[in-house]
């Protein structure tokens, strides 16, 4: 049984490392971006299979975001944002835990030890993946603050000099906390996916047969949790960033 918190360095291309876990990162966003082609090329009056799927999941994710935002417009503006975030790290989760991720590999040998090297690693157990996300996130938030406030207008949430020494600290301690954001994000989604997957590699090493089949349920329940917390985290976020210091 081999645990690794870094990914694994399968290939070099043009002197740029390909790990296991970049691998399933690029096959996500290839079939997300593909199925989106795919959906939009075949759209008809008279909707079929795959365009009511494709519909039925852009109405449930505006739905809810317009419960959030309180308004139908603001929520199309922070669809495609949101929605990209949700359905990357949703697909990168259930990829991730679907059989030969992690278990089909190279052997080499390590240090006079022969080694699995997989060649598929779930992309949100990789801590460059899940920081990447936190990064946009983080700065997609100060973006669109920027956008709604103004530039001056959004830093005034965060250097307060005229409403006291309280309002100041408040203000200094709100301007950490929008980097700790970084750190939260990236964390908490990269914890919970590394540790569902040591949860199943410890399971199907001690009993390999039928015990591990509702901890694979489990963990599709979770990797939809995590995608939906991440988005809703960030639309929530969003909101606040837009709005004013009245509010």
């Amino acid at each position: 049984m081999e645990i690794s918190l870094k990914p694994e360095i399968i290939a070099t291309l043009f002197r740029f490392p390909v790990t296991n876990s970049f691998v399933l990162s690029v096959t996500t966003a290839v079939l997300l971006v593909g199925g989106g082609f795919f959906a939009v090329r075949s759209l008809r009056i008279v909707p079929q299979k795959l365009q009511n799927a494709v519909e039925f999941v852009v109405e449930t994710i505006l739905d809810f975001m317009t419960g959030i935002l309180g308004d139908r417009e603001t929520a199309k503006r922070y669809f495609p944002l949101v929605a990209s975030f949700f359905l990357f790290i949703l697909f990168n989760n259930w990829i991730g835990v679907l059989p030969g991720t992690g278990s089909f590999g190279i052997q080499e040998v390590h240090h006079g030890e022969e080694v699995l090297i997989p060649l598929f690693r779930s992309a949100n157990s990789d801590l460059n993946t899940t920081l990447a996300l936190a990064l946009i996130s983080v700065f997609a938030i100060q973006w669109y603050g920027i956008r709604k406030l103004g530039l001056i207008g959004h830093l005034s949430k965060f250097f307060v000099f005229t409403k006291g020494p309280i309002q100041f600290f408040v203000g200094i301690l709100e301007f950490i906390a929008e980097f700790a954001k970084i750190l939260s994000f990236s964390f908490r989604l990269f914890g919970n996916v590394f540790a569902g997957e040591v949860l199943l590699l410890i399971i199907m090493t001690l009993v390999p047969l039928l015990a591990p089949s509702p901890f694979f349920l489990l963990e599709f329940f979770v990797g939809f949790i995590q995608a939906l917390v991440f988005s809703m985290l960030t639309l929530i976020f969003l909101k606040i960033a837009t709005e004013t210091v009245e509010h």
